[in-house]
């Protein structure tokens, strides 16, 4: 009996060795393993952004036609639209037919004073208070969309300087209607002349403003947004459509603080795009800003913790990449 007892005990302690090897085994490749396991990569994912050019111009009007469409590929110099404006046609032939009589005036003023010659200055002057009254108008107009903040300064003061000329033709005609009246002078040929010149100035002005009824694609590229509808009218300087250079590609990413000691300005670095078949790019970083917000907060030491402020960097690709539009994925490990 005390001998099955001894048994037992030698068994039960050889059990209990097995078992304790059999932990600290456990327990020792268990630490192995957390100290050579490795850690997944961190991805970082952004998408590629492109350059966007809005198409507008100087001239007010309705639009007529478009030779160009969302998704359309254009080239430099490619006709978009038409735009058609009545009135400032209406002011082209009003300011090419004062050229017209300023230049006869212009030539019968050495004849001496005529009854012809006092009825033309009286159709000069008429003119030009026409004139006077048409460009006091578009200022009015102009003056209330800049005060508004539909158009930049610099239209308004274009405007006011087409009324100022027009207010300066309407004074040089009434001068010379009053020298037509008392007889010609030497001077007259002097004043004539300036006449001429004001009334070729009002004709150049508004064939200014009409080169923009044609709008031209100002580069190479796609037309990503048609804002007006054929038969609606646009005011000056409103953007009218916008076009997606091909030279304006860039990738953007918004990465922690931290992550930042890898993406350094001027560093080139690989990049993934899934929608290219997962194809790798190299891409040059050429811009790095605080974007002024907070990342999820993450803690970094074990006492303590911050926030980790996230910020944006652009690259742009070293070479052309066929088939790389805005909108696409990239991941970056």
């Amino acid at each position: 009996m005390q001998e099955n007892n001894t048994q037992e005990k030698r068994a039960n302690r050889a059990l209990l060795a097995t078992m304790g090897v059999v932990v600290a085994a456990v327990a020792i490749i268990a630490i192995i393993g957390f100290l050579f396991m490795n850690r997944p990569d961190e991805y970082i994912e952004g998408q590629v952004e492109g350059t966007t050019v809005r198409i507008s111009g100087k001239l007010p009007g309705r639009i007529v036609e478009f030779y160009a469409h969302e998704g359309d590929t254009v080239h430099a110099g490619d006709t978009l639209v038409h735009i058609h404006s009545s009135v400032v046609e209406a002011k082209l032939g009003q300011a090419e037919a004062m050229h017209q009589a300023a230049q006869a005036q212009n030539k019968k003023i050495d004849v001496g004073t005529r009854s012809q010659l006092v009825q033309a200055a009286s159709d000069l002057l008429r003119q030009a208070e026409a004139a006077v009254t048409i460009t006091e108008k578009t200022y009015t107009r102009m003056e209330n969309l800049f005060n508004e903040g539909v158009i930049s300064e610099q239209k308004r003061d274009e405007a006011k300087a087409a009324r100022d000329a027009a207010v300066a033709a309407r004074d040089a005609a009434a001068s010379q209607l009053s020298l037509a009246k008392a007889g010609a002078q030497s001077e007259d040929k002097v004043s004539a002349q300036a006449i001429t010149n004001a009334a070729q100035g009002s004709v150049n002005e508004v064939e200014a403003l009409l080169e923009d009824s044609y709008l031209v694609a100002p580069a190479d590229g796609t037309i990503d947004q048609v804002y007006p509808e054929v038969g609606e009218l646009v005011v000056m300087g409103a953007p009218v459509m916008s076009l997606l250079k091909n030279d304006g590609r860039y990738v953007v990413f918004n990465v922690r603080e931290e992550l930042l000691n890898d993406l350094t300005m001027g560093k080139d670095i690989r990049v993934m795009v899934p929608a290219l078949g997962k194809k790798e790019i190299d891409v040059k970083i050429y811009y790095i800003r605080d974007m002024g917000s907070y990342a999820t907060w993450r803690s970094t030491k074990s006492t303590g913790s911050y926030d980790s402020r996230t910020f944006r960097i652009k690259a742009r690709p070293t070479e052309d990449v066929e088939g790389l539009r805005p909108g696409m994925s990239v991941v970056f490990k």
